[in-house]
């Protein structure tokens, strides 16, 4: 379990209704396919050892008791597994019936978790032979089922939590004090997500990051949209892991049926789905560090509620105090199955790309209306340069401008030739300003920069660092000078992934009134413009946005080839990918993965398409610059949020300029390639 990953699986068996050993044997053939993947934690349906649809048979004694005596032929078939299961049965106590769930390991049958809420309408009548869990914990003796000779097998009936601890001996002790980096199991049935007020809820107050649910969901149209639903929005509202077992082929078809719909969400994202009416195992590994990061970033979720703390435990009554068994797992590595989407900022679906895409050009063009009205600015001057950048800074003005019912001309798109601007990108920044008719200027700043550079005694042949950023300065002066001229307002053009990598010249284009795309990554900037492209109805403009995409992107502060065709200088060829970059961002500062942990899922992610040394070369380039440079982000113009992750001093990201990258250099060093 490296690295905060358990694998897990939810296992919908073929069965007969009321056949016991048939079913104890198809639920054995799927463990023994789980245990040869190496899960971990393994879900059956609810009531599966007997059948969900047995009715009035379950008052048979007949049938409860080989039920239990099959939930623990499972325990001893398993014993060697280094595997938590569980299964679905009726259970005989305290003189009534209750539908639970056996909670086994390493031979064990550790607990009989009960169902809180049955259901006693439409098809459902539970409450017709099962009593409702309300609260204590009642001692189940399993000595007779075992007949193994003197040994001592007692367990209960109750709710509460299943902590996973590593060691190699196989114990089990109580414990009740929580750790937030601990993997903590509860277990609710059905109908208990179904309610008001979920058992899982308290589960998860308690401690609990992985929540099972036993469950036998009859199908109907439209409802595995709404369990679907119901079990992301569970996920994400306790951000935990949620595994969903249903029932499937096999139970009564008397008057229902059952579609093995089985889920594996986590924080509301759908890791793993089963197709309707298709039994089977999904699996999928749930990273426990991630919720544990997440529920200690937020304010509002609570403390987990330890031994000391019951006074002020919000659940009620008999979820109070909810005890927690110690169980070991053998320490080893996990190998992952889900997936690592390359760009994790951009949806995978052309459909809900292009939704999300238009959602940030109206997020982007709502925040600068709010900023040009408030400032009764008279225009926006922004610096085109027929990058990216600067496109969508451009498209999103004019966005902003059709909201207010104002002429295009109110934009004064300035273009700043230098040393290093190449005729394709000045052409098409032309082209662009002409096609969307805004008031286009051309300011040549070589003459300027020359006369600079005599004045603080700066040889021109060297194209050092001060070449370079004397250029981008002279464009600010320009814009923030013509933008007092024009009463207007300088809309900054950086985006989040340069900011990431200080890849900005401090009061050089790091600075401006306000910036549209300060939270919009470098990947996610070209599928915008992609999709205005896609989406406009000018030939020309969709003609010259294409070719804008088609650029390498560069600052262009070095000069040109001769011809001043060729640019000489690419951004990526020095810094890294920003496919790279952006997948590091995502995971090591939005998620706080560790430099090994991100290597980890970079190297399955780009599997194939870089090599493992590319990929720690600019993971390596990737911390020293997000730390050296944040100085640059401390003191950042206004600009709205737009996803998840943002580096604005005044949101969602609040570090010391000078703090030390020591720890995160020393994991990047102990990090060998192909490890």
């Amino acid at each position: 379990m490296k690295d905060g990953f358990i694998k897990v699986a939810a296992c919908t068996p073929e069965i007969k209704v009321a056949d016991v050993e048939f079913n104890k044997n198809s639920i054995l053939k799927m463990i023994d396919e789980c245990n040869e993947k190496k899960v971990k934690l393994c879900v059956f349906p609810e009531l599966c050892i007997t059948g969900y649809t047995c009715q009035d048979l379950f008052f048979q004694g007949v049938l409860l008791d080989a039920a239990l005596q099959a939930c623990v032929d499972i325990a001893k078939a398993t014993k060697e597994y280094d595997m938590m299961i569980a299964v679905g049965l009726p259970l005989k106590a305290k003189g009534k019936i209750y539908n639970c769930a056996a909670v086994i390991k390493h031979g064990e049958v550790l607990s009989f978790v009960p169902k809180t809420h049955l259901p006693n309408y439409n098809e459902f009548y539970e409450a017709r032979h099962f009593a409702p869990y309300r609260g204590g914990s009642v001692d189940i003796d399993l000595d007779p089922y075992y007949n193994d000779g003197g040994c001592t097998h007692v367990t209960s009936m109750r709710q509460e939590l299943f902590k996973l601890d590593h060691c190699d001996e196989q114990v089990c002790n109580w414990k009740f004090v929580r750790d937030p980096d601990d993997i903590i199991i509860g277990f609710e049935i059905c109908e208990d997500l179904w309610v008001a007020d979920p058992v899982s809820n308290y589960l998860a107050k308690s401690g609990a990051n992985i929540i099972c649910n036993l469950s036998a969901s009859d199908e109907v149209i439209g409802k595995d949209d709404y369990r679907r639903s119901l079990v992301s929005n569970q996920s994400a509202r306790l951000v935990c892991g949620y595994i969903y077992a249903s029932a499937g082929d096999g139970e009564s078809t008397q008057d229902m049926v059952f579609s093995g719909h089985n889920i594996i969400a986590e924080n509301g994202t759908i890791l793993a789905e089963s197709r309707l009416f298709e039994n089977g195992i999904i699996i999928s590994e749930i990273d426990v560090s991630r919720l544990a990061f997440e529920r200690r970033k937020m304010s509002t979720y609570p403390a987990n509620t330890e031994e000391s703390d019951w006074d002020d435990c919000y659940s009620p009554g008999f979820l109070d105090r909810l005890p927690v068994s110690l169980i070991s797992f053998k320490r080893e590595d996990t190998e992952l199955t889900r997936k690592f989407a390359k760009t994790p900022f951009i949806p995978s679906n052309e459909a809900e790309r292009n939704k999300r895409c238009d959602l940030i050009l109206n997020m982007q063009s709502h925040g600068l209306m709010k900023r040009l009205t408030h400032t009764f600015s008279k225009t926006l001057v922004i610096g085109i340069s027929g990058g990216l950048d600067s496109t969508l800074a451009l498209l999103v003005s004019i966005m902003a401008l059709d909201k207010l019912g104002r002429p295009h001309s109110d934009i004064v798109a300035v273009t700043m030739p230098c040393f290093g601007t190449t005729k394709r990108t000045r052409g098409n920044a032309q082209i662009l300003c002409e096609a969307l008719g805004v008031t286009f200027r051309e300011v040549n700043i070589t003459k300027s920069v020359l006369q600079h550079f005599e004045d603080i005694g700066h040889d021109i042949n060297d194209h050092s660092v001060v070449f370079e950023n004397g250029q981008a300065r002279e464009r600010t002066k320009v814009l923030m000078n013509i933008a007092n001229q024009v009463g207007g307002l300088v809309v900054g053009t950086g985006d989040l992934s340069e900011l990431a990598l200080g890849w900005a010249t401090y009061n050089g284009d790091h600075m401006s009134m306000y910036g549209v795309n300060g939270s919009v990554p470098k990947t996610l900037v070209r599928h915008i413009v992609r999709y205005y492209a896609d989406t406009c109805t000018s030939d020309t403009l969709r003609n010259v946005l294409y070719d804008i995409l088609d650029t390498p992107v560069s600052p262009e502060l070095l000069p040109t080839d001769k011809s001043g065709e060729q640019m000489t200088q690419k951004t990526e060829d020095l810094v890294g990918p920003y496919e790279l970059h952006d997948f590091f961002l995502y995971y090591g500062i939005r998620w706080g993965f560790g430099p090994k942990k991100v290597l980890r899922i970079a190297k399955k992610a780009f599997e194939g398409e870089y090599s493992d040394e590319t990929i720690l070369k600019w993971l390596k380039t990737f911390y020293r610059r997000f730390f050296s440079q944040q100085f640059k982000r401390s003191c950042l113009p206004d600009g709205a949020k737009i996803g998840s992750v943002t580096l604005s001093p005044r949101g969602d990201w609040r570090m010391p300029s000078d703090a030390s990258a020591a720890l995160w250099q020393k994991e990047i060093d102990d990090i060998k390639t192909g490890e």
